[in-house]
């Protein structure tokens, strides 16, 4: 049984569990509130950027906005930032073709063929001359920076000075998926709307419409395990995730220690080129594990093997993304992740 396609954020029509977030902004835009930069932050795969394209479609289509990005919009209570999906204003941003909005992401490197890592300057360079255009439709013109915690240096210090001067009539949008990893001045410059997990009947009823073929147990396993997220959901099925945390639990509770053997044949299977998916799921599952292990010896009251396992789940964490960005060997990655996991144990 084939299910719905998943929607892109862009063109998606439809936002689930961030409702009362939504109707805050709408009230904030119909008073003239609203703030010159939001940053949405929140897990990986929960709606933030959904939310985002969301927002600047309804800013973009709002009626009175032309005039005045403050004019308030006659609305009533508790209505929401949905824009039909038949209007000329959600075609053209589900079609990347809106003339008064910018999306910044990380982009394709040719060289290395695959995404780029990070955000770098060149893409953020355009932002500031594109706010002080007028707007082409005679209304605001709006930022995405999706991946707003994947700038580098100098793209993150480019867009602070954005935020210092910003122009009228525009909005900037971050998201990110760890607020922490922004630069203090740039958190300072925006303000923060922390999103929450999905609750975990919403992500299964999800999976439900886009798998409708998966297993009922299996759907469960999947809902378990994506903490909330329903785009990591869709990746850990993709992924053959429930069948890879089995085998990393086996791995990583085998009496007498890590099976050397099964660790490299694992790592040198994820290294191939078409792995990448199977790969980036492995090391989310790998943090996943240690965070498990940190939460439980907190609630044991052993706070330093807590901390221990918290801080190697950052460094792990912190190797994965550094041998994404720098394109480095990613068996070794694996294979680093569970020999410090291993001594950890020891």
């Amino acid at each position: 049984m084939t299910g719905e396609v998943a929607a892109p954020p862009r063109a998606n029509p439809d936002l689930v569990g961030h409702e009362a977030t939504e109707r805050v902004l709408r009230q904030n835009f119909d008073a003239g509130r609203l703030p010159h930069a939001l940053l949405f932050s929140g897990p990986r795969g929960i709606g933030k950027a959904t939310l985002a394209f969301r927002l600047a479609r309804y800013v973009l289509a709002a009626p009175g906005a032309a005039a005045d990005m403050f004019a308030a919009v006659a609305a009533p209570d508790g209505a929401g930032l949905a824009v039909e999906p038949e209007s000329g204003v959600f075609r053209r941003v589900a079609a990347g073709g809106h003339a008064d909005l910018l999306t910044v992401e990380r982009v394709y490197d040719p060289r290395r063929r695959r995404m780029r890592g990070e955000i770098v300057v060149d893409d953020v360079r355009e932002v500031g001359a594109f706010l002080h255009l007028t707007p082409a439709e005679g209304g605001w013109r709006v930022v995405i920076v999706d991946g707003a915690d994947e700038m580098n240096r100098n793209a993150a210090n480019a867009l602070l000075k954005i935020l210092e001067e910003p122009p009228r009539r525009a909005l900037l949008i971050l998201v990110a998926h760890s607020a922490g990893r922004l630069l203090p001045t740039i958190r300072s410059r925006c303000r923060h709307v922390p999103l929450s997990p999905l609750a975990e009947d919403a992500v299964r009823e999800l999976i439900a419409r886009y798998s409708p073929g998966l297993a009922a147990d299996a759907a469960a396993a999947v809902a378990r395990l994506a903490e909330g997220s329903i785009g990591r959901a869709l990746e850990l099925i993709a992924s053959g995730g429930v069948e890879l945390q089995k085998t990393l639990a086996s791995m990583l509770t085998r009496r007498g220690g890590l099976d050397l053997l099964a660790v490299h044949g694992l790592a040198d299977r994820l290294a191939r080129q078409d792995a990448e998916e199977a790969y980036r799921t492995v090391g989310e599952l790998l943090r996943q594990h240690l965070a498990h292990r940190a939460v439980t010896a907190a609630r044991q009251g052993a706070r330093a093997e807590a901390a221990r396992w918290a801080r190697l789940r950052s460094e792990i964490g912190e190797k994965f993304v550094r041998t994404d960005a720098l394109n480095l060997d990613r068996k070794q990655a694996i294979l680093d992740a569970f020999f410090a996991i291993e001594r950890s144990v020891g």
